[in-house]
């Protein structure tokens, strides 16, 4: 057995004796699945949407864990997994992957999800309105997003003519991603390179050496995927080195030191699948419960970064900002 797979079998382990407390003591317990690594994000919205529900952990609520650490080939086995321990709901958050994996390893235990595609194109529900089955949750639709990331890009660097496009190759909608980006570049005049990263932070590094390489590409368009989250750090320290303004898909990339980002509050949508997760645990069915369609987006600026790489925001960037980054 290697290191990882140990690693992991003990983590697991650690669970059992809780989840056999919170069975013992009629505690309902819950699976959470993720993508990335447990460093990718807050759960502080999701916590407090199970809040708001009356749930809380610990005291009336067990939740297991199961975190891919950005392999996802692992997911289809965690998804396994939390079936097998007979969890009440199982959450995907930030990962469509996720989420079609826990679809794929249960048609009776509630799957509730947190994702930028469109459920229905994945065919993880039958339609928004009417999900259908044991499946609901929260999308931002993320596609629909790239055009406006885009012109923000190009308000910010009107002599730009060549932008990249940063997505991987295990996105279910990277293929979509690459259409919607070329359609939106193409309406604004603009070319873009697609550049599609590993999640080694060798190859990433290598990735932006290449980008810029004879200064071919002036811009950066970061798009959704969990990778990135885990790897936000490291995107803005490479985005800084290599001079390459960058527009990332969420609040936590810009406060890593990205320079703009623009999408949903995930701390709210988060709390929303919280709201629908409480909701199951009190009897609701999932086939009842539309999927929801965020609505709350926020722009935010890093002005620090913008001086390290000597650039000038727009006012109008700055004058419709949700928090400026001083």
């Amino acid at each position: 057995m290697n290191r990882r797979a140990f690693i992991s079998l003990l983590g697991g382990a650690a669970t059992w004796p809780l989840a056999a407390r919170a069975q013992q003591a009629g505690m309902p317990a819950i699976g959470l699945i993720q993508q990335g690594t447990p460093s990718s994000f807050s759960l502080s919205g999701f916590r407090q949407g199970l809040k708001e529900g009356d749930y809380v952990e610990g005291q009336n609520l067990a939740i297991e864990y199961r975190w891919a650490d950005d392999d996802p080939s692992r997911l289809p086995e965690l998804a396994s997994d939390l079936v097998r321990r007979q969890v009440r709901v199982i959450v995907a958050l930030r990962s469509a992957l996720a989420a079609a994996a826990a679809k794929a390893a249960t048609t009776t235990i509630p799957v509730v999800f947190a994702i930028g595609a469109d459920p229905v194109d994945l065919g993880l529900v039958s339609s928004l309105n009417r999900p259908g089955g044991n499946v609901t949750g929260m999308t931002s639709l993320a596609l629909q997003l790239i055009g406006k990331q885009l012109q923000t890009l190009h308000e910010l660097l009107p002599h730009a003519h060549h932008l990249g496009v940063l997505s991987t190759p295990t996105s279910l909608i990277h293929e979509a991603i690459i259409k919607d980006a070329q359609a939106a570049a193409s309406a604004l005049g603009l070319a873009v390179e697609v550049a599609t990263a590993g999640n080694s932070s060798d190859e990433i590094a290598a990735l932006f050496a290449r980008l810029t390489e004879q200064k071919r590409v002036q811009g950066l368009l970061v798009t959704q995927d969990p990778l990135f989250m885990t790897r936000r750090v490291q995107l803005a320290i490479l985005a800084a080195r290599y001079a390459l303004p960058a527009v990332y898909p969420f609040r936590e990339q810009a406060e890593a030191g990205g320079l703009l980002s623009y999408g949903p509050d995930l701390g709210d949508r988060d709390r929303q699948v919280g709201h629908y997760v409480s909701r199951i645990l009190k009897g609701e069915k999932p086939a009842d419960l539309p999927v929801l369609q965020a609505t709350k987006f926020e722009l935010v600026v890093n002005l620090q970064t913008a001086k390290a790489l000597a650039l000038q925001i727009p006012a109008k960037l700055l004058t419709i900002a949700d928090e400026v980054i001083e």
